[in-house]
């Protein structure tokens, strides 16, 4: 199956390669998408330029594979898993959530760092002291510092706009790291994450890792979404 790949913020699609490389042994067909302002450069790319990205692989898969492929978002990127969903619910087998959580019509795509020059950048690790980050050696967090790119203004500052209700019947998978499935639910019944309510199928698994998977246990991330894969197929 196609399983298209959505870095989260600061993240270029390579941050995937070594969960990728694993899926490619397991059988599946990765799609790292290249989301436009996040490695290019161009730090005037919208959210509507990237929700267009992962839409265009959507339709690749489905009209030039003649396949639904399985859509797997991470961290805020959950957000344009969840706005592909809502462009092309009749052409998605299942949406992933890896530590994120399906942004509500009229909600801010991003959390509120600081805009500097018209881009977001990497605010250092601070903010994602404890179970975020405490997974990653001073090696990883170095790399991972290293390889962020800011986020364009236009995205980091953009409202996430949804339109289509069959998108509540396509099946979610929220995947927890750095939180349980219990906790997850928890927040659901409150009324924190109205989405997830009206979602007609949703599942929790949970992976031992912090927000960062990828890049802490690429290969257990990989058979995890493998076996998602081939459950959604």
């Amino acid at each position: 199956m196609h399983i298209i790949l959505i870095a989260g913020l600061w993240l270029e699609e390579s941050v995937w390669d070594r969960t990728a490389d694993a899926l490619r042994t397991l059988g599946h067909r990765p799609v790292p998408v290249a989301l436009p302002g996040q490695g290019d450069g161009n730090i005037s790319a919208t959210l509507d330029d990237q929700a267009a990205a992962v839409v265009a692989a959507v339709d690749t898969a489905y009209e030039v594979a003649e396949e639904k492929p399985l859509v797997v978002g991470h961290s805020a990127a959950c957000g344009l898993a969840w706005l592909a969903a809502d462009a092309r619910p009749d052409r998605i087998a299942g949406v992933v959530l890896v530590g994120g959580f399906p942004t509500a019509d009229g909600e801010p795509y991003a959390p509120p760092f600081p805009v500097v020059e018209g881009a977001m950048p990497f605010p250092g690790w601070e903010p994602f002291e404890g179970p975020d980050s405490e997974d990653l050696d001073d090696a990883a967090r170095e790399r991972l510092a290293a390889a962020a790119v800011p986020v364009p203004g236009p995205v980091s500052t953009s409202l996430v706009h949804l339109a289509d209700e069959r998108r509540y019947d396509v099946p979610v998978v929220l995947l927890c790291p750095e939180f349980s499935p219990d906790q997850a639910k928890e927040w659901v019944a409150s009324g924190e994450l109205p989405e997830l309510t009206r979602i007609h199928d949703v599942r929790y698994v949970d992976i031992d890792s912090g927000h960062w998977p990828m890049v802490s246990v690429p290969d257990e991330l990989a058979r995890v979404l493998a076996a998602l894969a081939d459950r959604a197929g």
